[in-house]
């Protein structure tokens, strides 16, 4: 079976289409070379895990790298501080096969069950024994941090992160600690219950700005293709089909991926269309099957909708008032968008992310019956259909800076 386009779980070269993220890994590696503790924070879907994968593999030869995921802890481990120590050694000890022999003791006994509780601080001591003793600096990695955010002895993990970083020059600590999610850690009280504010006080203000940008680039969606392009031979104008692939996505990688999986699987055998999969044509008749489906990505968009009342008139704003609005660190509203990907800043103003998302949340808004009762309704969604009706004319208003799809 040859190469294809996936969007479930990572993307690994020698299975799927994807585009080159060496770049990428070598500024991710500068940083890590620094010695740097960062986050890495970006929406659902946006190809942190894949980038995970393969920055393991690209740290090996100089680094120990110990790349974890939170996801395979249960929530059980998080309760106390010996059941989370517990827990953490066991993924330790099944993630490294060469530890010394007087740390293996230590965290084997760790998993095992004891009288006395076992706190953090005896973890981080025998972690710091472990990166003195090491022929390689030790980089932590750890993955869906979201799913431990919210609780006290995942702070109390952070603070001694924090703690053994600034007195690393006094005792051995990890060289770089990378934490990946969706949520920055100064946005994980959002995470948490009203009643559990004491909570908030995050320890993390050690962390470097991560400023490498995750979507993709135009030249790098048309590096991809072209490597399609070389096994399938569709003769498609690869610096057209990756234009408006960035055009309709702003890189948004998982559209990307999934537009491009809907053209090599989809356009010509089941929509019954004349023309080829990979044109203009084509492309739009992928932007209507994908704003026709249900997938991972738009109902996680919709779940934080009803999750966080506030984006709702947000982003209600933004597509139905015509009114700007100006980016200003700390509006909490404002932060979520950006946070879970509905908006992006452009020139110092907030706007919707990409054109597909508009669309979407054109969509789901006008269906609402809140909004089927304002008066705009009308007039707005007759414009909209009647724009529709054939196949012509909806292509003709793809090409339009507003795009609706009914």
């Amino acid at each position: 079976m040859g190469r294809f386009f996936n969007v479930n779980g990572d993307c690994r070269p020698e299975l799927h289409y994807m585009t080159n993220i060496q770049p990428k890994l070598h500024a991710i590696k500068e940083m890590v070379d620094r010695g740097e503790y960062f986050t890495i924070n970006r929406a659902r879907q946006y190809g942190k895990t894949t980038t995970l994968r393969a920055l393991t593999r690209f740290l090996a030869e100089d680094y120990l790298v110990i790349r974890m995921d939170f996801q395979m802890m249960s929530h059980a481990n998080f309760k106390s501080e010996s059941a989370f120590t517990a827990a953490f050694s066991g993924e330790l000890l099944d993630l490294v096969t060469e530890i010394p022999q007087n740390i293996l003791e230590n965290l084997v006994s760790f998993t095992k069950d004891t009288e006395q509780p076992i706190t953090l601080p005896s973890l981080f001591r025998v972690l710091s024994q472990w990166c003195g003793q090491s022929e390689k600096p030790i980089v932590l990695i750890i993955d869906e941090v979201d799913s431990a955010a919210n609780n006290q002895v995942f702070m109390d993990f952070l603070a001694l992160l924090r703690g053994y970083y600034m007195n690393r020059d006094i005792k051995p600590a990890f060289h770089s600690v990378i934490l990946a999610g969706v949520y920055d850690i100064k946005n994980i009280k959002l995470r948490f219950e009203p009643n559990e504010e004491h909570k908030n006080n995050s320890p993390w203000n050690i962390a470097s700005d991560f400023l490498i940008d995750m979507s993709l680039s135009a030249e790098e969606i048309a590096g991809m293709l072209e490597d399609y392009e070389h096994d399938h031979h569709t003769g498609m104008k690869v610096e057209e089909i990756s234009g408006l692939l960035y055009a309709y996505t702003s890189g948004y990688p998982f559209l990307v991926s999934r537009l491009c999986k809907l053209m090599d699987e989809r356009v010509e055998g089941k929509t019954g269309l004349t023309y080829s999969a990979w044109t203009k044509e084509g492309f739009l008749a992928a932007v209507r099957i994908l704003l026709a489906e249900s997938n991972t990505l738009f109902d996680s968009l919709i779940n934080k909708l009803r999750n966080y009342p506030e984006l709702e008139e947000i982003l209600r704003s933004l597509l139905f008032t015509g009114k700007e609005i100006t980016y200003v660190i700390g509006v909490q509203p404002v932060e979520i968008a950006l946070m879970f990907g509905f908006v992006k800043v452009s020139k110092n103003s907030v706007v919707i992310a990409n054109r597909i998302f508009e669309t979407l949340l054109y969509n789901f808004f006008l269906a609402t019956p809140s909004m089927q009762q304002e008066d705009m309704y009308d007039s707005l969604s007759i414009s909209i259909h009647s724009m529709v009706t054939v196949d012509k004319s909806f292509m003709r208003m793809m090409g339009d800076d507003i795009l609706c799809c009914f």
